[in-house]
């Protein structure tokens, strides 16, 4: 194990790149690196300490993930944020989150029924308050890791990385509503609904249950965006 500077450790299996492009998603997601704004190469290169071989190589995954654009001429920039772009993560999800969770359903074994039960457990502990912002970065990590456990029996590799690409892109959208609000009131009920029926193998109504939950939560997203002046 080789630790470069700033932190990154190189050990072959947990490279360079792959740190920045956590570092990077996290960066984007949490609004640090806002929508639209270009990312100059040799800023970030100083800020993370890195050569431009491996800052590229992080910024080509983001390309990949939607996170990022690249134009000829222009450069690197965060991707916009747009009602669209939104309504169309939103009615992605419905599409393949459902999908996963029926096959999770059908394919889950007993460790997937724990894992769900730990990771809503889990989920309805932590604690978001909008006046601490630590808080709500805490409880959005647990957030998307109880959605991708709900998922996580479906047994579809390819099904759980399109998953999980959604709700980073959708996540983007969640922060600037959870740093306003502190999220709604009624989402740990929602939350235990989904997981309890999932768990009890009631396809029907956990996929009736989650298809509300990210339909409404996509509503009052898009709500929120468009008082905010996006367009």
């Amino acid at each position: 194990m080789h630790v470069v500077a700033n932190g990154f450790v190189d050990d072959g299996k947990n490279t360079i790149a792959s740190q920045l492009v956590d570092r990077l998603r996290e960066a984007i997601i949490s609004g640090q690196l806002e929508a639209g704004a270009k990312i100059n190469l040799e800023k970030a290169r100083s800020i993370f300490q890195v050569s431009l071989s491996p800052l590229r190589e992080a910024l080509a995954r983001l390309i990949s993930d939607g996170l990022v654009t690249f134009e000829d001429n222009r450069g690197y920039r965060v991707a916009p944020m747009s009602l669209a772009d939104l309504e169309e993560i939103t009615s992605l999800r419905l599409e393949f989150e459902l999908f996963a969770l029926r096959e999770a359903i059908r394919l889950g074994d007993a460790a997937w029924e724990g894992n769900v039960v730990r990771a809503l457990h889990r989920l309805n502990k932590e604690e978001r308050d909008a006046e601490r912002p630590a808080t709500l970065e805490a409880w959005e990590q647990i957030h998307r890791q109880f959605h991708l456990t709900l998922i996580s029996g479906c047994g579809k590799p390819h099904l759980m990385n399109f998953c999980s690409v959604l709700l980073n892109l959708n996540d983007r959208y969640r922060r600037t509503f959870l740093r306003a609000t502190s999220g709604d009131r009624n989402v740990a009920f929602e939350h235990s609904e989904i997981a309890h029926a999932a768990v009890a193998r009631d396809a029907d109504y956990a996929s009736r249950k989650l298809h509300d939950h990210i339909r409404r939560t996509g509503g009052n997203l898009l709500t929120h965006i468009a008082a905010k002046g996006v367009t």
